[in-house]
């Protein structure tokens, strides 16, 4: 057995993922050791409530929520949670395309990365509006003195470069919402970075082979159904519809007359993407006594509200110019991936192929996350291990940003969020 000393020497550092979900909040965290090899040490999970479409409504039901996940998460792995990368969702987050382009000098000029924050920066001004929180940048393609199709250009000879990206962003006050939630709890956690769910699920059950050839993620959420399409190894585009499995829950409950507890067992136990194939009633125990059901009832709800989502989805696609054009068809993650042969329906209603996406390949304790509802939390905590630009360093880059320009305002309330980071 390792003594203590020499586990610290074994373990470098901690990655955590949190998905801050409206139904329930669900967290991470690994060990890394100094050759990057990750070990799930402990997970957690806990009902949400004060989250509306994604979107934090009031901050004391989802500060509880995260408090009492990541109780769990530390009384498994004995690790006491002080930062972690969080989760944001909402019908608000969109994709923008955007360019820019500047002159870099002489023709042996060599591309450095002060030109590449000089471009990113002139692709942004002005192109998002000034309520929208940045996420992430994608860098889409370089062009360099007319050459078209470069991935990285650093180290490379050039007078005119330019770039094509996506933007990811969202609204600033649920950015800042959720932000504070998080700084609400007892404990107040340290944001390390926010990506949107879809983004965190894909991290976790695509492979390198599916980014490159063209694959979209569906993410169906409690409230919310994410759209990330990925080609070239890069992020396309990203949608959110503002509907989710719990509105099948909702439905049944109202065409059936019953409790939303009945409803959701319902919804648990029969509801499947392959309608017609069973005709028989249905019976489940409720307070001592026995509902009886047609199967033909639970059908119709189901099948009504999933031809909704996926029409929704279906004009995600199209708005990206994706619709059917995806050699690797559709991955699909979330709690509502959960539903019996719904891989069918979807296969069916959007003409591609389609894979349900689990966590896989993880070692240490997590046989019991390797499940599609764990997809964005599993996938929090790889983006953590990963690295890459955090919170503050955004602020950072903005805060510079806004120095040069000599402009006041809008920088002020992240300052007085996150200075103390």
């Amino acid at each position: 057995m390792l003594r203590y000393n020499e586990l610290m020497d074994e373990i470098s550092r901690y990655a955590v993922g949190v998905d801050v979900g409206t139904s329930s909040v669900r967290a991470v965290v690994a060990s890394v050791n100094r050759e990057g090899v990750l070990n799930v040490i402990g997970y957690g999970e806990a009902p949400n409530s004060g989250m509306r479409k994604g979107v934090v409504a009031n901050l004391t039901g989802p500060a509880q929520a995260i408090d009492r996940a990541l109780a769990e998460v530390e009384q498994m792995s004995g690790y006491e949670v002080n930062s972690a990368s969080l989760s944001i969702n909402g019908a608000q987050i969109v994709s923008t395309r955007t360019e820019g382009m500047i002159a870099v000098g002489a023709n042996e000029h060599e591309i450095t990365g002060a030109d590449l924050t000089r471009v990113e920066n002139v692709a942004l001004q002005g192109r998002i509006p000034a309520n929208q929180e940045i996420l992430q940048v994608v860098p889409l393609q370089y062009v360099l003195d007319g050459q078209h199709g470069i991935k990285d250009p650093l180290g490379m000879l050039g007078s005119r470069l330019e770039m094509q990206a996506n933007v990811v962003s969202t609204l600033s006050p649920s950015y800042v919402n959720l932000v504070n939630a998080v700084e609400g709890m007892k404990i107040p956690l340290k944001a390390e970075r926010v990506v949107p769910s879809v983004v965190a699920s894909a991290r976790a059950v695509l492979t390198e082979r599916q980014r490159e050839n063209g694959v979209a993620v569906i993410d169906i959420g409690a409230a919310t159904t994410g759209v990330a399409v990925y080609e070239e190894n890069d992020l396309q585009y990203i949608g959110v519809v503002p509907i989710g499995s719990n509105n099948i829950t909702n439905d049944l409950a109202v065409m059936l007359a019953v409790d939303t507890e009945v409803a959701e067992e319902l919804k648990r136990r029969f509801a499947t993407g392959n309608f017609g194939a069973n005709e028989n009633s249905v019976v489940i125990r409720w307070r001592g006594k026995d509902l009886h059901f047609e199967r033909y009832q639970i059908d119709d709800v189901v099948r009504a509200r999933l031809e909704e989502i996926m029409e929704h989805v279906r004009k995600e696609l199209r708005r990206a110019k994706y619709e059917q054009k995806l050699p690797e068809g559709v991955v699909l993650t979330g709690g509502g991936a959960r539903m019996k042969e719904i891989d069918k329906f979807v296969r069916e209603t959007l003409l591609m192929s389609v894979k349900i996406g689990s966590p896989v390949g993880l070692s240490g304790v997590a046989d019991a996350i390797e499940k599609p509802e764990f997809a964005a939390a599993v996938g929090l905590m790889l983006l953590s291990a990963d690295g890459g630009p955090t919170v503050s360093q955004k602020v950072q880059r903005k805060k510079s940003k806004k120095k040069e320009k000599g402009v006041k305002g809008a920088g002020g309330w992240v300052k007085k969020i996150f200075g103390k980071f």
